[in-house]
């Protein structure tokens, strides 16, 4: 098939029937059956380790299915590579792109197709062509390692229609997306379907799947749970079928607040904060017992004022503003120092800068303890270890297969509970949570949550710092909105709202 020649709108172009992957006699996918039409958008839901991604990958050819059968147009197909899918007319956009960059813009469009001898004039008219036709404002003849998160998705969507993909899986797509790189988003995916494209839309954003899908499917534990229209379902709907049951719905619930600030203690007071042309003057402060959420659009300035109160960055040297913990003036040139004062920050990315993959469980939480005065010990017995991390473990309600799992093989809740747990282990007295259940599964987001407000319930400060503004609404008594490196509204729990928080956040 080519573009000049679409498929009818609602016909099936790609069927699996019967699909398992096992690993070490374990099921990853069993009995899966799976379908996209031409010109819709197919979400794929489920919790981590449900069997998205694998099933993605297998269509995608990263993977070959255990057993099963898999057709395009009708016709049995036994991808073995990525290549084999891609000349099929079958592309997967990767969370993590699979972009070079040290290669142009043009040249990432051209992998796959290369020729023995390339004129670069001829291919970079070419790729600026293709990224017209999409609308696409990039250059390319840039070199990849410069563009940014959204820039890297064009260039990876722009390389599916050049090789003329019939069917282009999204994963996480929108996970590292500003609001209004979203917004640009969604009206791309639309006219991709409206050109008849297939397109499997992997998400942790239900609320993005309503909206945006024809059909949803639910994997559960590596198994089909249902296929369905998405004006049939619900968030309600679709939470029930992911985890088997109704979850706890203190995610989306309201916290009736507090304002009792002069009763307590007050803990650490930012003043002025600022650096380069990142963070201007940021001021607020942070009560004992109390959670604080910041909200705003990325590049805000809330992630990098957390990080230069807890010591991961440095606020100018001259005008650079003050930080009081507890009436004291500290300034940190390293984490260790202020985790030495009881200030901890845990990072929006896990896999990055969370966690060692390698390590058990148990061997991460406890690194946590040695980066502490009262914690370090030239030596610590395996039965130490063992109780001091296994408590936190339990108390997060860490789930592995089995005590001696390595970190890479939990799922993202879990994996996320084990980089908290890390924190914790620090007995910290303010705590500063970045992105706290990006990437979670929808079952253990009231879990961490709850771990959050028992911090505050312990009497500790705590900051949640987060993009999704229902857990923001969800877990704090009040609400801070930074914008373009200051804070410029604060609300109370009672007061805040969406529409008030995005106002405020934009204008």
């Amino acid at each position: 098939m080519n573009a000049t020649n679409p498929p009818e709108s609602g016909t099936v172009i790609l069927r699996v029937e019967n699909g398992s992957k096992m690993y070490a006699g374990v099921h990853a996918l069993q009995d899966v059956g799976f379908d996209v039409r031409a010109g819709e958008i197919h979400a794929l839901v489920g919790e981590n380790g449900a069997g998205k991604s694998t099933l993605c990958k297998s269509i995608a050819g990263a993977i070959r299915l255990s057993s099963g059968r898999m057709s395009v147009d009708g016709q049995s197909v036994n991808f073995q590579r990525p290549g084999d899918a891609l000349r099929a007319g079958v592309c997967m956009v990767y969370q993590e792109t699979s972009l070079v960059p040290s290669m142009t813009v043009a040249q990432n469009l051209e992998l796959g197709r290369e020729r023995l001898i390339t004129r670069l004039r001829p291919l970079n008219i070419k790729a600026q062509q293709q990224l017209q036709s999409l609308n696409f404002h990039v250059d390319p003849t840039v070199l990849v390692a410069t563009l940014g998160t959204a820039q890297r998705q064009m260039v990876e969507i722009a390389r599916a229609a050049y090789h003329d993909a019939r069917i282009i899986i999204f994963d996480e797509p929108t996970a590292s997306l500003t609001p209004e790189e979203k917004v640009h988003f969604f009206y791309l995916l639309r006219d991709l379907r409206a050109k008849g494209l297939g397109i499997v839309f992997i998400s942790h954003a239900l609320e993005e799947a309503l909206e945006l899908a024809d059909r949803i499917t639910v994997l559960r534990d590596g198994r089909h749970v249902v296929t369905q229209d998405a004006s049939t379902l619900t968030r309600e709907d679709l939470v029930r079928h992911m985890v088997g049951r109704d979850v706890q719905a203190t995610h989306y619930g309201r916290r009736a607040g507090s304002d009792a600030k002069g009763k307590r203690e007050k803990v650490l007071t930012v003043e002025n904060l600022t650096m380069g042309n990142i963070v201007k003057n940021m001021s607020f402060t942070l009560y004992a017992g109390e959670v604080v959420g910041i909200a705003g659009l990325i590049g805000s300035g809330r992630t990098e004022s957390a990080k230069i109160v807890s010591g991961a960055l440095k606020r100018n040297l001259i005008g650079g503003g003050s930080v009081y913990l507890r009436g004291r003036p500290v300034r940190y040139d390293v984490p260790k120092q202020a985790i030495d004062d009881g200030i901890v920050y845990i990072t929006e990315d896990r896999k990055l800068n969370g966690f060692f993959e390698t390590m058990t469980v148990e061997e991460n939480i406890h690194l946590g303890s040695l980066a502490t005065k009262k914690g370090f010990r030239w030596f610590v017995s395996g039965r130490q270890r063992r109780e001091l991390a296994g408590a936190l473990a339990a108390r997060l309600k860490v789930r592995a297969v089995s005590a001696g799992a390595k970190i890479i093989e939990l799922s993202g809740g879990n994996q996320q509970k084990v980089v908290v747990a890390k924190s914790l282990i620090q007995e910290p007295a303010v705590v500063f949570f970045d992105e706290p259940t990006r990437g979670v599964d929808v079952g253990a987001i009231p879990e961490i949550h709850q771990a959050i407000r028992q911090l505050a319930d312990e009497g500790k400060a705590v900051v949640v710092i987060s993009s999704y503004l229902p857990e923001v609404l969800a877990v704090s008594d009040r609400i801070l909105v930074a914008r373009q490196g200051r804070i410029v509204e604060e609300f109370s729990a009672a007061d805040a709202s969406e529409d008030r928080i995005m106002f405020a956040a934009i204008h």
